[in-house]
């Protein structure tokens, strides 16, 4: 018996998938959410993407099987939480820290993935559970850490009832100001809506800072 009998079929497909080291692997992942970005999911093919990292789609399919778990692989593995390590030593520092980065850093080329795959997320259970995982789950799991910090130093009583619904309003306004206006939520714009909405909200602050509302931020005055 061959050593390869004796392993059986699924530690030999094993050691196939192992050939593929973590750096070819990002380098197969880029290239797949690169080609979302430009050209959306319905264009992405296994076959595009072995022609443009030099390998043959045969690899492709071994590792992944099917276009939708090749993309679901790549989303969860680009996740990266923006929020996670914020603290500042107040609730309003950090939700002000949350704006900054989340209007510098939010949209661009992560726009671009999200709206390349808008619609194959209503199609696909495990590509929207995906996007949920890279995109999502980690900026809610730092917002409630920021929250429940505030909580403990006294800032915010915990039984707030404002506090359950600002992950909904700041991810919310991501999401909506591009369909509203066609414009990112860039920084100053969550900034405005933070200091007129979130933290009033929660009982800090005293609305839009210097006096300056949301629909005369410093974006809006195009």
């Amino acid at each position: 018996m061959t050593s390869q009998a004796a392993d059986g079929p699924e530690t030999v497909a094993a050691s196939r998938r192992s050939k593929i080291t973590p750096e070819r692997e990002r380098e197969f992942f880029d290239a797949v959410l690169d080609q979302i970005r430009d050209c959306g999911y319905d264009s992405v093919s296994m076959e595009g993407v072995a022609a443009s990292t030099r390998c043959s789609k045969s690899t492709l399919y071994r590792q992944w099987k099917t276009k939708p778990q090749f993309v679901a692989a790549a989303l969860r593995a680009r996740g990266r939480p923006r929020f996670s390590d914020i603290d500042t030593g107040s609730l309003a520092g950090d939700l002000r820290e949350v704006a900054a980065r989340a209007g510098a850093d939010w949209f661009g080329r992560d726009a671009q993935l999200l709206h390349g795959l808008a619609h194959a997320i209503t199609q696909d259970a495990d590509l929207q559970q995906a996007m949920r995982d890279a995109f999502v789950e980690p900026e809610v799991a730092g917002l409630r850490k920021i929250l429940d910090r505030a909580v403990a130093r006294g800032e915010i009583a915990a039984d707030n009832p404002a506090k359950e619904y600002v992950p909904a309003q700041i991810l919310g306004v991501l999401r909506a100001r591009p369909l509203l206006e066609g414009r990112d939520a860039d920084e100053a714009y969550l900034t405005c809506f933070l200091e007129a909405a979130v933290l009033p909200a929660l009982g800090l602050g005293d609305g839009p800072a210097g006096g300056t509302t949301l629909g005369r931020g410093p974006s809006s005055e195009q």
